[in-house]
């Protein structure tokens, strides 16, 4: 009585212990998700001001820091413009598309010197009067062959992408499609190089990163260039910065209202329906069938027709079949093992002569059906002789 009552309380223990585990699972995928929404957790991008990875700029920002430049990191443009309008300093912006024409001009009249670190063909015909992508090179370190003091004063310096600089605008670190470094003195006359209020672009990647920074004269460049100012303001464009109706529509402003609660309620019914469908099954229950059929008709209906065919090689061949299944399981032998090495293993197992053992398994053909019960009766004493000599195991009751 005790078994049986125990066995209903069991099964309530492992249902409700499932159920646990689903509600255990469901909540660490919702508070997974809620971190990863609501925490702010994001990888940075290329030329991050605080990001370590190879392609990161913090080495950059450390190196400032410690020639006495604050550095203000700026991830709005709402942040960006009130860092410059508190003090003179130097804007560092790499490429931001969802900046307009009037949004860029803006920013560079705030800023005391500007310098783009990944411009794109917009970014320098509005920052750099006209000025335009050239070719690339492979990251070769070239001589300055300017005079501007920043590039004069850091000598060789790699580069990789060419830019092609417009009028009033100074190229240095040229290559054969462009410079590396254009400069641009805001207010200056053509092709001066010194005076407040410079415009600069080089390409960051090849720079300023925290892989490039340490390669011949890219670090006084880039300290040249930024820290000019006692502030820099390192400007981050996110697309929450885009100019109310300049922004090309995103993919939620095309969605219409009813797709989110559509999917919602989808992935709920589909929650729902993994809960009802992935219950387990309960006892089997058994049926009340009108006929009932032996489990030994299939193997009756199999002897009938081998009968009626009077093909004896035949059906001992499937017999011979099974018992070899069976004799390879026994021995721990391959079951890819062949009849003859199995024959040989099962001779050997017993002490028994290899020709009589080999007639059993391969070779002895059944003429009458005499001669097939026969055979199937010594397949059957040569399977229990090897199975005596296995050794037993005795189990506890």
């Amino acid at each position: 009585m005790t078994a049986l009552a125990a066995t209903p309380t069991r099964r309530r223990v492992r249902v409700g212990a499932g159920w646990i585990g689903l509600v255990a699972a469901l909540a660490v995928v919702a508070l997974i998700g809620t971190v990863l929404v609501f925490g702010g957790w994001t990888p940075r991008d290329a030329l991050d001001p605080e990001s370590p990875a190879p392609d990161g700029t913090r080495a950059l920002v450390r190196v400032l820091e410690q020639q006495g430049v604050q550095v203000v990191v700026a991830r709005d443009r709402e942040a960006a413009e009130r860092a410059l309008a508190a003090a003179p300093a130097t804007l560092v912006l790499r490429d931001a598309p969802m900046l307009s024409d009037e949004a860029l001009r803006r920013l560079r009249t705030q800023a005391r010197d500007v310098v783009l670190i990944d411009p794109r063909s917009r970014s320098l015909d509005v920052m750099l009067n006209g000025s335009a992508l050239g070719g690339v090179v492979d990251e070769q370190t070239v001589d300055p062959a300017c005079e501007i003091p920043a590039a004069s004063g850091a000598g060789p310096a790699r580069v990789g992408e060419l830019y092609l600089p417009g009028p009033g605008v100074a190229g240095c670190y040229p290559g054969d499609d462009g410079f590396g470094v254009l400069v641009a003195n805001e207010g200056a006359d053509e092709g001066a190089t010194d005076g407040d209020g410079t415009v600069a672009a080089l390409d960051g990647l090849s720079v300023v990163t925290n892989r490039t920074l340490p390669l011949d004269g890219n670090a006084a460049l880039a300290i040249g260039l930024l820290g000019r100012s006692p502030t820099v303001v390192w400007y981050v464009p996110s697309p929450a910065d885009a100019d109310t109706g300049a922004a090309a529509p995103t993919l939620g402003d095309l969605t219409p209202p009813w797709v989110t609660p559509a999917m919602v309620l989808l992935l709920l019914a589909g929650l729902t329906a993994a809960v009802w469908r992935g219950r387990r099954f309960g006892p089997l229950v058994a049926e009340r069938l009108p006929v009932t059929v032996r489990a030994t008709e299939t193997t009756e209906g199999r002897a009938r027709l081998y009968a009626a065919s009077h093909d004896a090689a035949h059906a001992l061949g499937e017999v011979r079949a099974a018992t070899h299944r069976r004799l390879v399981r026994l021995l721990g032998l391959s079951p890819r093992t062949t009849p003859e090495h199995l024959a040989d293993a099962v001779a050997e197992r017993l002490g028994a002569d290899r020709a009589v053992v080999r007639g059993i398994l391969i070779d002895d053909l059944p003429r009458t059906d005499r001669d097939l019960v026969a055979a199937s009766d010594r397949l059957r004493d040569l399977e229990t002789s090897v199975r005596a000599t296995l050794p037993t195991e005795r189990t506890p009751r």
